[in-house]
């Protein structure tokens, strides 16, 4: 089986799959802070609260998700820290030779941008929720799914 190490998220590294969201350095509001996409004027928002469980080191990845037409932000609500997979899309798959895995402190979010490849939310260590924000029409063009070879991460 792949193993993936993972390495703490940095905006540089992140940067190819999206935006790492941090608190404002000196201003109390940061407007903007977050690349918005809709590529469908029928798609509405959609603000939701995900509960996501602790990875597990026995049960390894075997697909990644895809929302073509929005981005998909996450803001962590009550996480100590989590882990975020990513691939870059080649001719509408995920790129299983560039994968990459981070982790996140659970004071960041992160913005997937459209078209970013991605595994399902996972926390280290307790189960943790986020509030999610992404837009939706109810078809399938919501998400797509793609099977990978199964593969693990090895945690810092």
């Amino acid at each position: 089986m792949r193993i993936v190490t993972t390495s703490e998220i940095t905006a540089e590294a992140f940067a190819p799959y999206g935006e790492v969201l941090a608190a404002p350095v000196t201003e109390p509001r940061q407007d903007h802070a977050g690349w918005i996409q809709n590529a469908r004027p029928a798609a509405r928002a959609n603000l939701a609260l995900v509960r996501s469980d602790p990875f597990d080191r026995l049960m390894p990845l075997r697909r990644l998700e895809q929302h073509r037409h929005s981005n998909q932000a996450f803001l962590p609500l009550s996480v100590e820290a989590y882990l975020v997979v990513v691939a870059p899309d080649r001719d509408g798959s995920p790129d299983e030779d560039r994968i990459r895995a981070f982790r996140v402190p659970g004071h960041i979010g992160i913005n997937y941008r459209a078209g970013a490849w991605h595994a399902h939310m996972m926390t280290l260590r307790e189960p943790g929720v986020f509030a999610m924000l992404v837009h939706e029409d109810g078809t399938a063009a919501d998400c797509s799914f793609a099977p990978i070879a199964p593969l693990t991460l090895a945690l810092p």
